[in-house]
């Protein structure tokens, strides 16, 4: 036994101390890191645009449980030559200037990120086969305005069934809207897409993918077909895909195709706000008013009575306000 210690002293029976190098607040600058965008995500490896080259990458140790998904703009250090076999990492997810999102349900308090930086949400449905769901159009919408994107109604076979029906509903709404049939004329989608990124959401089998591969030629997007027993449409694409619209000079990412969109993410009470013209109108609405057709005193319901708001764009508003509300919608 040493003559510094004894069997009693507990510094004798002490672990030894690791002789670590302190932590430091510091970290890496990455000033030679490069701008990508992210144009699909799979299992945890990322697909960027850099320059025009498609490289594959990994995210950092640093980021940590921060998300990365299509349409992030990012820097990126590391091997961004492209090659068969390179992997480059991703250090920093710059700021997002739209974020899509979506739960499973009403109550779920996990939210999705669909995409991000997007400009535009463009629903594409179906005129028949499968039957237009309304009620997902509408909760799209909602979505929209609170991720504060321009939401466009792309209707497609029209050759299948006539539009107009589905076109009253949200004709008050003022939401913009596209016809396309098979094999028909799409300069009006064209036009809409031009200088743009959009984001194409949609049930299966409404024809996104028919879409993407008549704008891009040799996107090779997967078609499906529509179940004749159920009216439901088979997933065809498995994952978020980003294409380059050159001629247009924007871009479309097609999603997978979707059979529920929660919107656990969206307060009800914040909805009003992307319509400024009835928003206006509430001024003198009780505090806590949610605008909602049972709501006593709403200030739209005055606006209405005495001709200042459109009837229809109210009871259109307080439909999306529905869809959001009550779980069963």
């Amino acid at each position: 036994m040493s003559g510094r210690y004894s069997e009693h002293d507990h510094e004798h029976y002490e672990r030894p101390r690791r002789h670590t190098r302190p932590r430091t607040k510091e970290r890496p600058r990455y000033d030679d890191a490069v701008d990508g965008v992210v144009v699909t995500v799979d299992r945890g490896r990322f697909t960027l645009l850099i320059d025009g080259t498609r490289v594959m990458a990994m995210k950092a140790r640093p980021l940590g449980r921060k998300g990365v998904v299509v349409g992030d703009r990012v820097r990126v250090v590391g091997d961004t030559s492209g090659a068969v076999g390179s992997l480059a990492r991703i250090v920093e997810v710059t700021e997002r200037l739209t974020t899509l999102r979506r739960t499973a349900e009403d109550d779920d308090p996990v939210e999705r990120v669909i995409v991000s930086n997007a400009e535009q949400l463009v629903i594409v449905t179906a005129l028949a086969d499968p039957e237009p769901q309304p009620r997902l159009i509408d909760r799209a919408l909602v979505a929209a305005y609170d991720a504060g994107m321009q939401p466009l109604l792309c209707l497609t076979k029209a050759d299948l069934a006539d539009p107009e029906t589905l076109l009253s509903t949200y004709r008050s709404l003022g939401v913009p809207w596209v016809v396309t049939s098979r094999g028909g004329d799409l300069t009006a989608l064209r036009d809409r897409l031009r200088e743009r990124t959009s984001v194409l959401v949609g049930s299966s089998g409404v024809g996104k993918s028919t879409l993407v591969n008549a704008l891009v030629p040799d996107a090779g997007r997967d078609v499906g077909h529509v179940n004749a027993v159920t009216g439901r449409g088979r997933h065809t694409s498995t994952s978020a895909f980003m294409l380059a619209l050159p001629d247009l000079e924007g871009w479309i990412i097609d999603t997978p195709g979707i059979r529920s969109f929660g919107l656990a993410h969206v307060q009800p009470e914040d909805l009003i706000g992307a319509f400024p013209d009835l928003d206006e109108m509430t001024g003198d609405c009780p505090r806590g008013c949610t605008h909602g057709e049972d709501e006593p005193e709403c200030g739209l319901d005055d606006a209405v009575t005495a001709g200042r708001a459109d009837p229809e764009r109210v009871s259109s508003f307080r439909r999306l306000l529905a869809a959001r509300s009550d779980p069963a919608y």
